[in-house]
């Protein structure tokens, strides 16, 4: 016993497993050959739905173009101005020529005279005994649809009419297309071999058929009463097996009537049922013979792979097994791997080793992802610190500067010398706004704004930007509304756009702006649940460039994701926009559609008349001085003594302190003070929201002025300005310093 059993190889084995492998199939598929070929049947019966239903479709979609054809021709001139009969027939044999589906094409006079047809017979025909003519007298728009036989062709047609009417609503004339049935069925590919197509109209008569197979119907002859039209007609179920004149048995299906109920007719499609029998038996032989085949393949490749495909590969394991329980993680199984159990096992054995090294490389690329990721948070704190600390700088430098200007006023190289320092302080000035820009860390700033005078202003810096192969477009809407909105941010928010519009139009194009005063109803705001119903200027930026996939519309305002090529954009500009425009209480919406454009539209809230109109601080407040008492509180010892010196020569009795702490001491001992004028970054715990705050505990009566290069979140909530809080931004210059404090010292305390 124990030697048969060691004579029992993995070769004898696995044959018997592949005789078991043969024989199961086969006694499975013997079983099951009436549920596959009763399967095969239904399935070839929901086809023949499939086809019924497509040719519906098909009609009902010729029947929806000739009506568009009808609905042209009768705008044409050479129908509607003209009364030659022969001219009017050769134009309509050229557009019957175009369009080989139609039999013909006719006018036909208010009083049912043929005026003029595509067949060019000249012949005088009265047609007002047509149904179609007197369905039209009835209907004042619309086509009316009539299924005839041509007396001319007799061919069987589906009659278009379409009256076409004056101003005043009388009948100018009928315009009349005969669509060619037969020719709709005309197909070579058919779902179902063998099938064929049946056209019936209400009362039985056989319009069309395709003679694939099967009893052929002749056009024309009626089916009324016979099983086959009882079954069409009453549409009690969408397939039915009705016997033919010969006695076969055929399969039917109707077409839903939905797209063609208005032309009377009915659409079917029906094969002999012994056609679908023969194919599933066909199907049945060949999946035997095909199993036979493979039975007679598997003994053979049994035999070949015990050799190839079971022992010479465990022996290729077996090496590998024994180097990797030595700890050589570089062993590995070449190519070629079999297939199977022993190709996977092979395949996890050479993954196992691949997967350290790839580990190794995941945690190397995840830190350096997480690397950049600690740089670009990094590059935020950094630019608002720098921004800070530069516009301290900048301060100073821009203050001393200025006065350095004044005092050599007698002394041109000099003055030109301190000029010149000035100029390139606000060159630095603009940089620290652009970067506190990168960061959004800046405070919108709405006022009234005139959007057609800001779009004059830019249009010469955007004709330069963009280039000569842009043209560029303005359309500006008389009496148009001031928007409530920064004016800056809505600067770079247009100046984005047309970039975009630009990278749209490599080889050149058209860039339209245009303003109009819009307002949003409720029904668009039940659309668009972000809408506020009311009044809005519209800023609509249209290009004629490559536009959006439809696809791709719906995620155009996410962060960081653009449809451009890697390095040419970084999906922050729409979203920017979208934000800024959001945070203005505004709307946004983008249509675009590939080859012909995109437009972006910005709805801009009205400023209202209860609002006011802002005027400029310059008009508002002289740089007069004054004699007040101000608290000057800068942790910056040198923008302090520059402020300081700055005040005093104004007038104002100056008291300095270097944080919050000292500076609540001093209004605690000193009661005369009138203006808290306070730097809003300031280290030691107590910022300058948090100082004002407090002072005012102790002061109610107390103005504040901030200042700051970087304003944080202390009196910026939402990205705007607190509404009592005065902000002068640095640096500033002399002049700025004395409005400012001036306006707030003027300021009613709310």
């Amino acid at each position: 016993m124990r030697r048969r059993r060691a004579r029992l190889t993995i070769r004898s084995r696995l044959l018997l497993l592949a005789l078991l492998a043969a024989l199961m199939p086969a006694a499975l598929e013997l079983s099951r050959f009436l549920d596959v070929r009763q399967a095969t049947i239904d399935q070839d019966t929901a086809r023949l739905v499939q086809m019924a239903d497509q040719q519906a479709q098909t009609i009902a979609e010729r029947i929806q173009g000739t009506a568009q054809l009808l609905y042209g021709l009768a705008r044409t001139d050479e129908l509607t101005r003209n009364d030659n009969r022969a001219v009017c027939s050769r134009f309509l044999n050229e557009v019957r020529e175009t369009y080989p589906q139609y039999t013909g094409i006719l006018t036909i006079n208010p009083d049912g005279q043929l005026f003029c047809d595509s067949l060019r017979t000249g012949r005088e025909l009265d047609l007002r005994d047509r149904p179609y003519f007197k369905a039209v007298q009835e209907v004042s728009g619309g086509v009316i649809l009539e299924p005839a036989f041509g007396r001319l062709t007799g061919i069987a047609v589906l009659q278009v009419a379409y009256p076409v009417r004056s101003i005043e609503g009388e009948l100018s004339y009928v315009l009349l297309a005969s669509l060619n049935l037969p020719k709709l069925l005309e197909t070579d590919n058919l779902a179902v071999p063998g099938a064929r197509f049946l056209l019936v109209d209400q009362k039985g008569t056989v319009l069309a058929t395709s003679h694939s197979s099967g009893t052929a119907d002749p056009s024309g002859s009626s089916m009324a009463g016979t099983p086959l039209f009882k079954f069409i007609s009453e549409r009690s179920a969408k397939t039915a097996e009705v016997a033919d004149s010969s006695g076969h048995t055929e399969v039917w299906a109707v077409a839903d009537s939905g797209p063609i109920s208005k032309a009377k007719i009915h659409v079917a499609a029906g094969v002999r049922k012994s056609l679908l029998v023969a194919g599933a038996d066909q199907r049945f032989r060949h999946d035997l013979a095909l199993l036979a085949l493979s039975a007679v393949m598997l003994f053979l490749a049994v035999w070949l792979m015990s050799e190839f495909g079971i022992r010479r590969q465990i022996d290729r394991l077996t090496r590998m097994a024994r180097q990797l329980a030595g700890g050589d993680m570089s062993a590995r199984i070449a190519a070629p791997l079999p297939g199977g159990e022993l190709g996977t096992l092979m395949q996890t054995l050479n993954q196992t080793a691949d997967s350290l090294q790839h580990q190794r490389s995941d945690i190397a690329e995840l830190n350096a992802r997480l690397q950049q990721a600690q740089r670009m948070e990094a590059i935020g704190q950094l630019t608002g610190g720098v921004a800070h600390d530069f516009n301290n700088l900048l301060t100073v430098v821009l203050g001393n500067a200025e006065l350095l200007a004044e005092l050599n006023g007698d002394n041109p190289p000099h003055r030109k010398l301190a000029e010149s320092i000035v100029g390139a302080a606000q060159r630095g000035a603009d940089l620290t706004r652009g970067l506190l820009a990168f960061a959004r860390k800046q405070a919108l700033d709405p006022k009234a704004v005139d959007v057609n005078a800001l779009l004059a202003n830019i249009d010469p810096m955007l004709r330069r930007t963009l280039g000569e192969h842009i043209e560029i477009e303005l359309i500006r809407a008389a009496g148009l509304w001031p928007a409530l909105v920064d004016p800056g941010q809505l600067e770079n928010a247009l100046l984005n756009l047309c970039l975009n519009s630009r990278d749209a139009m490599p080889g050149g194009g058209r860039l339209t702006l245009e303003t109009a005063n819009i307002r949003l109803d409720t029904e668009y705001a039940q659309r668009h649940v972000d809408v506020t119903p009311g009044a809005y200027v519209m800023v609509a930026v249209s290009d004629s460039g490559d536009g959006i996939a439809p696809e791709n519309l719906t995620r155009v305002f996410e962060p960081f994701y653009t449809t451009k090529e890697k390095g040419k954009g970084t999906g922050l500009g729409l979203a920017m926009v979208y934000g800024f425009v959001k945070q203005s209480s505004g709307h946004i919406a983008i249509y675009s559609e590939i080859g012909q454009g995109t437009s972006v539209k910005l709805y801009l809230p009205r400023m209202r008349s209860d609002q006011g109109q802002p005027a400029e601080p310059e008009a508002r407040i002289a740089t007069v001085g004054g004699s007040e008492t101000i608290l000057l509180v800068e942790d910056d010892e040198a923008v302090r003594s520059y402020a300081q010196a700055a005040l005093r020569s104004f007038g104002y009795s100056v008291i300095e302190a270097a944080d919050g702490a000292s500076a609540l001491a001093l209004l605690r001992q000193n009661d005369r003070i009138d203006l808290l004028f306070t730097d809003v970054v300031m280290p030691g715990g107590m910022n300058g929201r948090a100082l004002a705050d407090a002072a005012r505990e102790l002061r109610p009566a107390l103005r504040v002025l901030y200042t700051s290069g970087y304003t944080e979140n202390a009196i910026v909530h939402h990205g705007r300005l607190d509404a009592d809080a005065q902000l002068l931004s640095k640096p500033y210059r002399r002049s700025d310093l004395d409005r400012a404090v001036r306006a707030a010292l003027m300021a009613e305390k709310g």
